[in-house]
């Protein structure tokens, strides 16, 4: 078998190759966020961008519309030590939406948050899955999280399971 995206195959590619093709097509949330300390969060979330120079006024706006939707609007300029576990974890989630992605990997995206967030950055994450055409894998615990999805398969023992 092969595995492609976007047309592409990652096996064919070299590092620095691999590190466009993951940059450009793959969003990653992290369980521990992985927010640069001295950086605030719209400079976080705009790091994917960074790496092709810098952002341009779209994308600085998607960062912005991203962070609204998570509930970081007013938290733009703070660093991520002045922010709690829960904001961390929303602002890793806008970071890995904002250069759509062809695939999501997210371990654990509302595992922080309390329930209204978690609705929030749920309800985020369907909404530009449908928009954009993302894929998404999720890990969770969240019973809640799991029955939006449209697929899902559980670990059982080692085993994966598809319901």
């Amino acid at each position: 078998g092969s595995v492609t995206l976007g047309g592409e195959n990652p096996y064919s590619l070299d590092e620095r190759q691999l590190a466009h093709f993951r940059n450009h097509n793959i969003g990653f949330v992290f369980q521990d966020h992985h927010l640069l300390p001295q950086l605030t969060v719209l400079e976080n979330v705009l790091i994917p961008a960074v790496a092709d120079g810098r952002p341009d006024n779209e994308t600085v706006e998607r960062a912005r519309m991203l962070l609204d939707r998570v509930g970081l609007a007013e938290r733009l300029e703070h660093r991520p030590a002045e922010l709690s576990g829960g904001e961390r974890e929303r602002a890793a989630v806008a970071r890995a939406l904002l250069r759509k992605p062809a695939l999501l990997l997210a371990d654990e995206p509302t595992g922080n948050l309390d329930r209204t967030n978690a609705e929030a950055v749920a309800k985020l994450l369907l909404e530009l899955q449908q928009q954009e055409q993302t894929m998404m894998i999720v890990v969770t615990h969240s019973q809640e999280l799991a029955a939006m999805l449209q697929r899902r398969g559980e670990l059982d023992n080692g085993t994966i399971r598809l319901t």
